[in-house]
C-alpha cells in the first residue's frame, strides 16, 4: 500500500513474476455504483503481512459499458408507448419535405 484517500487505497501491483510493477487504486464495492477495471479479492500473506496475494474475480476491460461521454450521450431507451405519450403532450415534429430544395 502506498497511500490512502478516504476509502481509496493506492497500491503497487505485480501480476506475475515476469510482469512490471503497476500503480493501482483499490476501492470498495458499493451497491448502485458502476464497476470499472477489475473486481479483485486480496489475501494477506502470513510470511510478509504488508503484502497481499491478489486474485482477479472479474475483469471488466472489454465488457464495461461505455460512459456517456464515450458513446456520445445517454442510452436511448424510448419505447413506443413513451413516444406516443410524448407525441400526445408535445405533438409530432413536422416531417422534412423531400424535394430538390432539401
Amino acid at each position: 500500500m502506498c497511500g490512502k484517500d478516504g476509502d481509496d487505497l493506492y497500491i503497487l501491483r505485480r501480476r506475475s513474476a515476469d510482469s512490471p510493477v503497476e500503480a493501482a487504486i483499490v476501492q470498495p464495492l458499493v451497491e448502485g455504483k458502476p464497476l470499472s477495471g477489475e473486481v479483485i479479492s486480496m489475501r494477506r500473506r502470513e510470511d510478509v503481512p504488508f503484502l497481499f496475494d491478489v486474485k482477479t474475480e472479474l475483469s471488466l476491460g472489454a465488457q464495461a459499458p461505455a460512459s456517456p461521454t464515450e458513446s456520445g450521450g445517454p442510452a436511448q431507451v424510448a419505447t413506443d408507448s413513451y413516444r406516443r405519450g410524448w407525441d400526445a403532450i408535445w405533438g409530432r415534429r413536422p416531417r422534412k419535405r423531400q424535394g430538390p430544395l432539401n
